[in-house]
This record gives C-alpha cells, sequence and structure tokens, in this order.
C-alpha cells in the first residue's frame, strides 16, 4: 500500500515501509481528520507498528506497556509483576483457554502463560508482529501453550465463535480500536458465561478537558504519536465496559486508574539517550542497514515520549486504567 485515501480525498503517503501519519499540523487538526483516522484504523495502526516494531523492542523489550516501578527493580522483573497482577486479579487457572486482544510480538502471553499455566491464543491483525512474535514463542519452547492468529478485534465472534474462550485480556491495545463499544461488545460475545475479562487501558483521565485547547492537542499529540485513531475520556470506557454491554465489574476495589512514569527514566528514553539512539539510527539509515523511514519513526517516537511524559505529569492521561469484568453467568433475556 503506497498510500491511504480518505473520503475528503486526502492521502498519506507512505516512506519505505512506513507510514508517515504523524507529519501533521496538530493545531490544524479537524473533527473530519478525527473522523478519517477512525474509519481507518486498521490502517493507521498498521502503517504505524510496520514502522514501530523494531524500534519497541529496543525500549521495550517484547511486552509493550508501561509498568510500576519499585526502588531497585529490574525493568524486566517490573515488565513481569505487571503482567503477573493482571493475570492474578483475573484469577486465571491451569488449563483455560485465554484470549490476548493486540499480543504485540507476544512478550505478555509468554510471561502470562508460563505463570498461569493457561493456554492462550495472541490475536494481532500485523503480519510482521505475528511472524516475531512464532518466531519467539518456537525460541522460548511454547508453542505448544501460546498460539497466534491475525484478525480483527471488531471481529472476534465472526473468527472464534460465541463463547469461545474461559477469558480475554488486553494490555494497552483496545485504545486502538475505532470504538470501546464495539471492541468491548465482542470480547462479551466470544467470553464464556461467567468467562472473564481484564483490560489496561489508555485514556484520557476524569482532569481532562477537551474543550480546553492544550488539552487538546495533548491528547492529538499522544494520538499521532502512538499510531492511535481517537483517545478517549475515561468516562467512555466506564460506560463501554459497564453500562453499554452489561459487562459487570469484579466486587472490590478492582476499577483503578494508576500512572508510572518512571520508565522514562531508564537511559534509552532519558535525553541524552534519545539523542544517541536516533543519531545511530539516522546514520545506519543512510548506510541502509536500516529500511528507509526508521529514523522518521523514531522521531514521531520522540514526539510520543514527551506527549506521555506531560500527560502523566499533568495527570491527564494514564495507560493503567485497570478493568476486571466478568461475563454475567445468565444473559438477560
Amino acid at each position: 500500500m503506497d498510500s491511504i485515501q480518505y473520503a475528503d480525498g486526502r492521502q498519506e503517503k507512505r516512506v519505505g515501509n512506513y507510514t508517515k501519519f504523524w507529519q501533521k499540523d496538530l493545531g490544524k487538526e479537524s473533527e473530519v481528520d478525527n473522523q478519517n483516522r477512525v474509519q481507518s484504523y486498521t490502517d493507521v495502526v498498521n502503517g504505524y507498528y510496520d514502522g514501530a516494531t523494531e524500534l519497541y523492542e529496543y525500549g521495550w523489550a517484547q511486552s509493550f506497556h508501561f509498568s510500576r516501578f519499585y526502588k531497585g527493580e529490574a525493568f524486566a522483573a517490573s515488565l513481569a509483576r505487571h503482567e503477573h497482577y493482571l493475570a492474578a486479579q483475573m484469577s486465571l487457572r491451569p488449563g483455560m483457554r485465554v484470549l490476548d486482544v493486540g499480543c504485540g510480538v507476544g512478550g505478555p502471553a509468554r510471561e502470562i502463560a508460563r505463570f498461569a499455566d493457561v493456554n492462550i491464543v495472541g490475536l494481532n491483525n500485523n503480519d510482521f508482529q505475528i511472524q516475531r512474535a512464532r518466531k519467539y514463542t518456537k525460541r522460548a519452547g511454547l508453542e505448544d501453550q501460546v498460539s497466534f492468529a491475525k484478525g480483527d478485534f471488531m471481529k472476534l465472534s465472526e473468527q472464534f465463535g460465541e463463547n469461545s474462550f474461559d477469558a480475554v485480556y488486553a494490555i494497552e491495545a483496545t485504545i486502538h480500536a475505532p470504538t470501546w463499544e464495539g471492541v468491548y461488545g465482542e470480547i462479551m460475545k466470544i467470553l464464556k458465561p461467567g468467562g472473564v475479562f481484564g483490560v489496561y487501558e489508555w485514556c484520557m483521565t476524569d482532569a481532562w478537558d477537551p474543550s480546553i485547547p492544550a488539552h487538546k492537542e495533548l491528547a492529538h499529540a499522544i494520538e499521532f504519536g502512538n499510531g492511535i485513531p481517537e483517545m478517549r475520556h475515561l468516562k467512555k470506557a466506564r460506560e463501554a465496559m459497564v453500562n453499554f454491554h452489561g459487562i459487570i465489574p469484579l466486587e472490590g476495589d478492582i476499577l483503578k486508574a494508576q500512572t508510572a512514569w518512571d520508565y522514562f527514566t531508564v537511559w534509552r528514553m532519558s535525553w541524552s539517550g534519545k539523542l544517541v539512539s536516533h543519531t545511530a539510527i539516522k546514520f545506519m539509515e543512510m548506510l541502509n542497514l536500516l529500511p528507509k523511514g526508521t529514523y522518521d519513526v523514531g522521531e514521531s517516537l520522540k514526539v510520543a515520549a514527551d506527549a506521555l511524559v506531560k500527560g502523566g505529569q499533568t495527570k491527564l492521561f494514564t495507560p493503567m486504567y485497570l478493568a476486571i469484568c466478568r461475563k454475567p453467568t445468565l444473559s438477560k433475556s
């Protein structure tokens, strides 16, 4: 695909293997632009991750998500603990069939499979990431326990059938859906009665007010820097989970918002680290050691990092709205 053609006649061009979704004037962002991204969510997400995956692996290893840090804790240990916590809150048990929605290159799926002794299917709509996920899973000796499927998380019931999984989780992935109502509704369908759904969701917090220009601009920066069709308010996630589809929260203080920005103190994401790494990427691309467009993707990730840190510091954004929900045992008539 050389470009994406929108209904208003505008195109977004590809450079090398990568689509420059972020090369836009944020100050001129319009509602039409927002609607175009939502309608073309698959192209937006695939164009972004075709270029960003290997850079993500450099920064995040094989688990593309945030996590809380404790003093003296290793980076890999923090990522694993974050995944273990989700599995424990979901009460995953040996032998359960579990779907990972938006699995990336499969880091969390492999970790949770080991931790909870469950069988996991990782769903991804990006061929490049699926290939890498299968390679890493084979290397880990987990092929009999973790598998991967290409598919659209807005069409889960068509691909897997209703009542087909004991549990479903998503880690910082369903923000890429055009609507939360749509993707949560599909998850609801494929869960068996009484099945559990756990999610770490990206969203703008209760403090975010889209009528304030600076707040709106921050949301757009997060969208462009991270290949997201539309950033949404936390209350929309609550409505989609509880009111619209009838997914009920487990008892107890499970729903909570958390922000953690300690990761950005890691050298690779510090000012000096970014300068060194991005300079190296530029020269490697010039020498044809990296595909054309890699440097531009790296530049978009710098925009993303700055926007996410600002969102966390101002408490306008969280990547960790945690919800553990259960499908009712009996459907309402």
